[in-house]
């Protein structure tokens, strides 16, 4: 079973790998990961490359904060990101433009 960690440092290497997926989004997006797994990343897109540190190392532009086995599940594409919202799975906060293009750059970067 993949840890919250294992799935960051995935969303990174591809993000190194393959930078394109991003679209032109510049913007940090926070996760804090509650529950069994729990941690908080930040995945920080910029203009020509994007990275992904563990922490609250830049300013949020949007926060999403969630469980840890719900978020595996959005990252298998088991459970929508709109679904778990609306079921309050899933919190939002800040701009939420950039919350409706995350499950696109999850699945991106996430090996699917």
């Amino acid at each position: 079973m993949q840890t919250t960690k294992d799935i960051f440092d995935m969303i990174k290497s591809e993000m190194e790998r393959d930078y394109s997926q991003a679209d032109g989004i510049e913007a940090t997006f926070q996760f804090n990961i509650t529950g069994d797994d729990a941690g908080t990343y930040q995945v920080i897109l910029g203009t020509d490359s994007g990275s992904v540190v563990e922490g609250d190392q830049e300013e949020a532009d949007c926060t999403i904060t969630m469980d840890s086995e719900d978020f595996k599940k959005m990252v298998d594409g088991e459970l929508n990101g709109t679904e778990a919202f609306m079921g309050g799975q899933l919190q939002i906060d800040g701009d939420m433009g950039l919350a409706l293009r995350l499950q696109d750059i999850l699945s991106a970067y996430s090996g699917d």
